[in-house]
């Protein structure tokens, strides 16, 4: 219950930079508006190329299907359907692309939080011009992780449940390991993506204590949440059954639905205030924004000391 405390304290503090700097929850908007064109710039070309046939009719969709997959017999005798080169090249083209955009945009998204947390007030358009000034780190980044991401795939798929159950182990370790990988590109000026990895885990390891309590609590405050929330639905169906009324279980339903989509919001632009809080503290030894030493120390035994 202390840990679920301090949990609800950081959020409230994430919450009141929210509030102060307004621009931070107008940023990941903007960031999934972008994401959709960048997407929408892939499919539209090939979804939509001439095939002969109506694009409302079913052939058009079956020819589309046709160019990226291809029918495929194991020697056991079972069918399916195995990507085409043309498919290949291009998932692997958009599955590129679409990480480098989304690092680009954590990176502005990033550097602007850490503005906030040092006082300075939030700009998208400064976050996004920093963000090409560090390219060539994305890009390198992008290609690493990109690889260890289809390394991870496809021990899954080859080695059946042992290899989901290692794949699933290495991806844990993975994403701890380089959970400071964005604030590190942002601060330091280093391309070598094992470099940032190995940084990342440094950091993580010199302040290791309870140093993942905060992103777990803010997770395990809002599945605290969702869990009471259902008590709400089943309130509302049983008044819905009783008075006879959709309308009263469908309004409860849709009330509902929108309130954990702003929750799970919210909690996301909280944990990473809390991240680029606790990096600057890891990293400079100084508290920044509407954080105190309790609530740090709550999450790290901080050493200072050199990577």
């Amino acid at each position: 219950m202390n840990k679920f405390a301090r949990s609800w304290l950081l959020f409230k503090s994430s919450l009141s930079m929210m509030n102060r700097d307004r621009q931070l929850l107008v940023f990941p908007i903007i960031t999934f508006l972008l994401t959709l064109l960048i997407a929408l710039f892939f499919l539209v070309p090939v979804t939509l190329r001439p095939t002969g046939y109506s694009y409302a009719s079913a052939q058009h969709w079956q020819a589309i299907s046709h160019s990226l997959l291809v029918p495929t017999t194991y020697a056991q005798g079972r069918a399916t359907e195995t990507l085409s080169p043309f498919g290949l090249v291009y998932l692997a083209i958009m599955y590129f692309v679409s990480m480098f955009f989304a690092t680009f945009f954590n990176v502005a998204f990033f550097h602007e939080i850490l503005a906030a947390l040092k006082g300075d007030t939030v700009s998208i358009s400064r976050g996004m011009q920093f963000a090409r000034t560090r390219w060539k780190a994305i890009l390198m980044w992008t290609v690493f992780a990109g690889i260890i991401g289809l390394i991870i795939k496809q021990i899954e798929e080859r080695l059946g449940l042992i290899g989901r159950i290692i794949g699933r182990l290495i991806g844990i370790a993975w994403s701890v390991a380089s959970v400071f990988v964005i604030p590190l590109i942002v601060m330091e000026q280093i391309a070598n993506p094992i470099t940032m990895l190995k940084n990342s885990a440094g950091i993580l390891k010199r302040t290791w204590g309870e140093s993942l309590i905060g992103f777990v609590g803010i997770r395990l405050m809002s599945g605290i949440i969702f869990f009471f929330s259902i008590g709400f639905l089943i309130a509302a169906g049983v008044i819905s059954a009783m008075t006879h009324s959709v309308w009263i279980g469908a309004a409860a339903f849709v009330l509902w639905f929108t309130a954990m989509i702003v929750l799970s919001y919210l909690c996301s632009i909280a944990s990473q205030i809390y991240k680029g809080a606790l990096y600057l503290y890891a990293t400079e030894g100084v508290i920044y924004g509407p954080f105190n030493q309790e609530m740090l120390n709550s999450a790290w035994k901080f050493k200072k000391q050199k990577i």
